[in-house]
């Protein structure tokens, strides 16, 4: 099993404590995001790691990580940054965004997870936003679930019928060798072929994860929900990382 860490944005809205600094290298009582994270793989004996890294690239210092540098981060999004490690992607894979924090029992249950296209979904999503007035509630990647699987997942979705579940995706993908080899496949498909807005997203360069999730359920493939339990915060703002600070001592 291998991880990649996408670590390549620019974070504006952090840009107080992001100016000269990526927010994976943001200090959490002593230890940093990426730190945090690249601990708990080792300690799962995960040692292929690596990180897709863009502005303030010298900043970072691990030992025994990879890097893969985007040099275009400016110019598209999320989903291309991960292309940058496009070879990579063969096997089983933990695909995670830098600003994520999450404990152990999640790692553990997204490792042993038996899924070929599976994203950590909270069910208890909603008590996260209490008092999150910087990133409100509709800005959640949303994720609906019905007899097992995932029919969508869009931000600020507002209904559900009774047959369904509604959960929140947490940044953290696993593929299996199969699921490798799809999104891979898929990806090469769209991008020699796409042009114009992509899902939610403007144009394809300007994609997120969540858009090629989507664009893979409505292709008929199935993705699966990985149930998670645990404690886990996303960093995107001022108030976030002080409320990071008191869930991670």
């Amino acid at each position: 099993m291998k991880v990649i860490i996408i670590a390549a944005g620019s974070a504006t809205r952090l840009e107080k404590y992001t100016q000269k600094l990526p927010k994976g290298l943001l200090d959490i009582n002593g230890k940093t995001i990426l730190e945090r994270q690249i601990s708990m793989f080792r300690k799962r004996n995960i040692s292929d790691i690596t990180v897709i890294i863009g502005p303030h690239k010298e900043k970072f210092n691990f030992t025994d990580v990879k890097y893969i540098e985007d040099r275009e981060y400016e110019n598209h999004d999320v989903l291309q940054s991960l292309m940058e490690a496009k070879n990579l992607i063969q096997g089983e894979v933990i695909i995670t965004y830098s600003d994520i924090l999450f404990d152990e029992k999640i790692l553990d249950q997204i490792i042993h997870s038996n899924t070929s296209i599976g994203i950590a979904t909270d069910l208890d999503w909603e008590k996260n936003y209490a008092g999150r007035t910087e990133h409100p509630k509709y800005e959640a990647d949303n994720v609906l679930i019905q007899d097992g699987k995932i029919i969508r997942i869009k931000k600020n979705l507002s209904s559900i019928q009774k047959n369904q579940q509604m959960g929140e995706f947490i940044g953290i993908i696993k593929l299996s060798k199969k699921g490798s080899e799809i999104f891979i496949k898929e990806f090469n498909k769209i991008k020699n072929k796409h042009s114009g807005p992509f899902q939610d997203a403007p144009s394809f360069e300007k994609s997120y994860l969540t858009d090629m999730i989507q664009e893979l359920i409505d292709r008929n493939f199935l993705v699966e929900p990985i149930i998670i339990c645990g404690r886990w915060c996303e960093i995107d703002t001022p108030q976030d990382l002080q409320n990071a600070k008191k869930l991670f001592v």
